[in-house]
């Protein structure tokens, strides 16, 4: 699973990579985990409001951070 953080470096986007790699762990769930700071790259996706979450290639959540619950079901599939 191919998990992107998008944001710069604000300490929203922290918490959040911290988030999905405690809920990854905590599910015995294999991750690779990136943040992307680039803009550019960011706007590619069509997030305007930071942090977004990209799970392989699919935006699943943009601005603020989410919920501990939608990370775990996000993680499940």
């Amino acid at each position: 699973m191919d998990i992107k953080v998008l944001g710069g470096c604000c300490g929203n986007c922290e918490t959040v990579m911290k988030l999905v790699a405690d809920k990854a762990e905590q599910l015995g769930i294999s991750i690779s985990l990136e943040k992307v700071t680039d803009m550019a790259v960011i706007m590619g996706y069509g997030v305007m409001s930071t942090p977004g979450v990209v799970i392989d290639g699919k935006v699943v959540h943009a601005g603020g951070i989410p919920k501990p619950a939608a990370v775990e079901a996000w993680l499940k599939g």
